[in-house]
């Protein structure tokens, strides 16, 4: 009687023991195929952030190098008035001198007003450009985070189900 009890029992753990064993590899194939779901998930989601980036930092760049051309063409059309402005008072007739030292400073303010609004113009478009570039990039990353939460999801998903 011992011996067809202690049969049983012995027989009882060995079904047990293989049951799980076959349950094992089908459980960890499907936790490793979410695993490397979730990983390519993540790589794509990351190479999509890094190219959002670049193109924001290729527009940032371009917007400084725009902005920079019209600050320069707007100072060198503010030297070219003051010039103007200079050679008027130095043409003047000796009588009319200073008549035309007011034309020529009224000239100049203007041509400064001028220069200084389009540089302000240009530094308005140039930050304007900076601040969706920042928010592009923060959109590209939180876009990513909410990738790798979703991929870790399925991999706890795919580990619960087995």
């Amino acid at each position: 009687m011992n011996k067809l009890i202690a049969t049983l029992i012995a027989g009882l753990f060995a079904t047990a023991a293989h049951a799980q064993t076959a349950t094992t590899p089908a459980a960890n194939s499907a936790v490793v195929k979410a695993e490397a779901k979730a990983e390519k998930d993540i790589v794509k989601a990351e190479a999509k952030e890094v190219k959002t980036a670049a193109k924001a930092d290729e527009k940032v760049n371009k917007a400084v190098a725009k902005a920079n051309e019209k600050k320069a063409e707007a100072h060198a059309d503010a030297v070219k008035a003051h010039a103007n402005a200079v050679e008027k008072v130095a043409k003047a007739d000796p009588e009319d001198r200073a008549k035309a030292v007011a034309k020529a400073e009224e000239k100049i303010a203007d041509a400064n007003l001028k220069a200084d609004k389009k540089m302000i113009k240009a530094d308005e478009k140039l930050l304007k450009t900076q601040v969706d570039a920042a928010a592009d990039k923060a959109t590209a990353a939180a876009k990513t985070e909410q990738a790798r939460a979703e991929a870790t999801a399925d991999v706890h998903k795919a580990a619960a189900k087995h």
